[in-house]
């Protein structure tokens, strides 16, 4: 099973394309070394107030999966409450064997 997360964030407090790189550098190798997910801004580049980052893990289980993800994304929520999260998606995909 492959988790997916898409969260959408809106920074505030960012007014460069600088500020926003910090946030999103941070906030993605934390969730890397904490969460053992991959992790990657997905869109919004040239958007200094908006991120879009995207998560995945790999598990035997969709549950455990998704049970990383939401810990990802509660991570996000209460270490950074000056950020406002716009949009959130957790997904299990199981990947068909032919």
């Amino acid at each position: 099973m492959i988790g997916a997360l898409r969260i959408v964030l809106r920074l505030p407090e960012s007014h460069s394309l600088k500020d926003k790189r910090q946030i999103v550098k941070s906030l993605l190798a934390r969730a890397r070394h904490d969460y053992a997910v991959a992790a990657a801004e997905t869109g919004e580049q040239d958007r200094w107030q908006i991120a879009e980052l995207g998560f995945a893990y790999v598990s035997a289980s969709g549950a455990h999966a998704t049970e990383v993800l939401e810990k990802v994304a509660r991570f996000i929520d209460t270490t950074r409450p000056d950020l406002d999260i716009l949009e959130e998606h957790i997904e299990a995909l199981e990947l068909g064997a032919d």
